[in-house]
């Protein structure tokens, strides 16, 4: 009896919201150190974000005790900070499948509870949607209150700073809460950045302020007129100490910093933002990785955390061979040292780009924009109109953010940038929101445009060099994965833009395969040879944007049997290219078969279990090619 009673956890009380509502400080506390310790073990056993989220434990406990959800509606930002969020709606008991295959999505998902008012995974979105949401309970008459819990990072992001700017017009119902870690990913940069810094750097003013207000108030006789004149002195005051605050000349109050740790604090903080009818701000100071020393000591290498051994905080060996972000890290800094003109850029991503290698050893040639993928792309399009050479490195769900930009900015005008898009195609862990399918199909209309994709790192070198020297806007596509452990030549050199290469050649048909996936298809092709007597010939597009118009209709005249094979979608993708030159060429009969990505949301699972549901890994193409070119011997397709 005793052994149970001492084995007990607060967490065990806890399965809803409801559950903590008349929790003590002191037991909040224990079940924040609980929930920490079961995040840091989910994080080091499947990989995660750990930093982001051990360091909103005791914010969201606090949220959660002071509103009512799910009547009331919390929006986190960007969204990989709600594993406690989870928690204690009703999905502890799955949280140690999240980021697994049917699992739980590592970001709120409106399909997953309806605890989480809104989809996130892309930063700067939660006080636009929470705008609208309180617009509209107001219009339906309901009492509810709405929170947005966005970051510091976040913050810096267009469309926060139009959302502030519009809500400070509306004067709408709103509490924002301003969860100041200085950190997004990697530490923030930027004039938004400073202001915070400056604005906790003055709480010990705050707090004598409200102490000589209150004195002077109970001097007999001369205290009210002596506040009135301490009122007045204040402004000058606090231009001195605290530069004035943004958020109230926007016209949204301004309570904070408040200790994002401490719950009489925040408790107090939050009870009284309920009471207004306007919008009001709440800045809350938080450490990242909170509880777990290494994650407090390196919070950029915890922010999305390989697997790790807990009692040192070393990451799990994975190989030795270095990612395509590292490669394109590298080769981007070997170049900006041969290069005086050449500069590097990124917003908010230094590390997972590659980009941090320039930042450590070449800093005067390396700007982090922070969260702003729009100004990024217009900022590099000044730095090349004057003569430069800009290199930008961006995950491929993020270069949606700046479509705009690349087509109405940068191709219109013929700017040349390099562009390297990482974490192309299937992307493993992160589920629907960070997917890189949709390059190919949204950039391919965009004139003046050349769309690359390597087969390998050592192809991904020679393409950057290329991309370089070649005086056109360039976006080369690479996935996050190892590379294929090929040697790497020491000297770069061009590779011809709008030239395929033939890797291996065959009578039966034609794979024209895209990127990385080409090893795969090389391994296919030798199953389909080995053991079915089956010959095809492969082709490496590489050269997306321009195609190879030449060398593909040649071979796809020569067996009338063609396969693409493409780590995107496949609307709009490659196999819409071949499609339509096909029908161009006025090539009438012949058999094609697309692999690639449908239209649908792809749910969370590893990379290689994604290639494998979309057929993309080798016995997926060989399987998929074997049993198109049985029933093709049978009878030719019309386009």
């Amino acid at each position: 009896m005793n052994e149970n009673k001492e084995n007990k956890k607060v967490l065990d009380e806890v399965n809803f919201p409801s559950d903590i509502k008349g929790f003590s400080n002191e037991k909040l506390e224990v079940l924040a150190s609980e929930i920490r310790k079961i995040i840091i073990e989910v994080v080091a056993q499947s990989g995660g974000h750990l930093s982001s989220n051990l360091g909103v434990v005791d914010l969201t406990l606090a949220l959660h005790k002071v509103f009512d959800c799910p009547n009331d509606k919390i929006i986190w930002d960007v969204g990989h900070q709600s594993y406690t969020h989870k928690i204690i709606t009703g999905r502890k008991d799955k949280i140690y499948t999240i980021r697994k295959k049917d699992g739980l999505i590592g970001y709120p998902d409106i399909f997953e509870s309806e605890y989480d008012a809104l989809n996130t995974g892309h930063a700067s979105t939660s006080i636009a949607f929470a705008s609208g949401m309180a617009v509209a309970s107001q219009y339906n008459k309901e009492k509810k209150h709405i929170i947005a819990v966005i970051g510091d990072g976040s913050l810096t992001g267009g469309v926060a700073l139009e959302a502030l700017n519009h809500i400070g017009q509306l004067k709408q119902k709103l509490i924002i809460i301003l969860n100041d870690n200085e950190m997004s990913i990697s530490p923030n940069v930027g004039g938004i950045s400073k202001h915070l810094s400056y604005l906790v750097a003055g709480r010990p003013y705050i707090r004598l302020k409200e102490m000589v207000q209150g004195i002077l108030k109970y001097i007999p006789g001369i205290g009210k007129s002596m506040a009135e004149i301490a009122k007045k002195i204040e402004v000058l005051a606090r231009s001195m100490m605290v530069p004035g605050s943004l958020f109230d000349e926007l016209g949204i109050k301004y309570i904070g910093p408040i200790d994002g740790h401490n719950y009489k604090e925040m408790l107090k903080e939050f009870e009284e933002a309920k009471k207004y009818d306007y919008p009001v701000l709440l800045h809350v100071v938080t450490k990242k990785g909170y509880g777990y020393k290494p994650a407090m000591d390196d919070p950029s290498s915890f922010h999305s955390s390989a697997p790790f051994e807990i009692a040192n905080g070393q990451f799990k060996k994975s190989g030795s061979i270095p990612s395509y972000s590292k490669v394109f890290g590298q080769t981007v800094l070997k170049i900006v040292k041969e290069d005086e003109k050449v500069i590097a850029i990124t917003a908010a991503m230094p590390s997972g780009t590659g980009l941090d290698m320039v930042q450590k050893e070449k800093p005067e040639k390396f700007f982090d924009v922070g969260i702003a993928e729009q100004y990024m792309f217009d900022f590099a399009g000044g730095l090349s109109l004057e003569g430069l050479k800009p290199v930008i490195g961006i995950y491929s769900t993020f270069l949606q953010r700046a479509i705009d930009q690349v087509a109405h900015d940068i191709a219109l005008m013929k700017i040349p940038i390099v562009v390297g898009i990482d974490r192309a195609g299937l992307v493993g862990g992160d589920g629907p929101t960070h997917q890189g399918i949709y390059d190919i199909a949204f950039l391919r209309p965009i004139p003046n445009i050349v769309i690359l994709a390597p087969k390998d790192e050592n192809e991904l070198q020679h393409m950057i060099y290329t991309a370089v020297n070649s005086k056109k806007s360039v976006f080369i596509r690479y996935p996050k994965e190892p590379g294929q452990g090929v040697k790497m030549d020491e000297e770069l050199k061009e590779i011809p833009i709008g030239k395929s290469e033939i890797i291996r050649e065959g009578k039966d048909a034609v794979l024209l395969v895209v990127g990385t996936l080409v090893s795969r298809a090389i391994d296919a092709a030798e199953k389909l040879l080995n053991e079915d007597k089956l010959d095809v010939t492969i082709v490496n597009i590489r050269s997306i944007q321009p195609i190879d118009k030449e060398l593909i209709v040649n071979y796809i005249k020569k067996t009338k049997k063609v396969i693409t094979v493409e780590d995107g979608i496949k609307s709009g993708g490659l196999s819409t290219i071949i499609r339509e030159l096909l029908i161009s060429e006025q090539i009438k009969k012949t058999n094609i078969l697309s692999l690639g990505v449908s239209e649908e949301i792809i749910e969370v699972a590893t990379r290689e279990e994604l290639l494998d549901q979309y057929h993309l890994n080798a016995e997926g193409i060989y399987k998929e090619a074997k049993e198109f070119l049985k029933k093709s011997k049978i009878s030719f397709l019309k386009l």
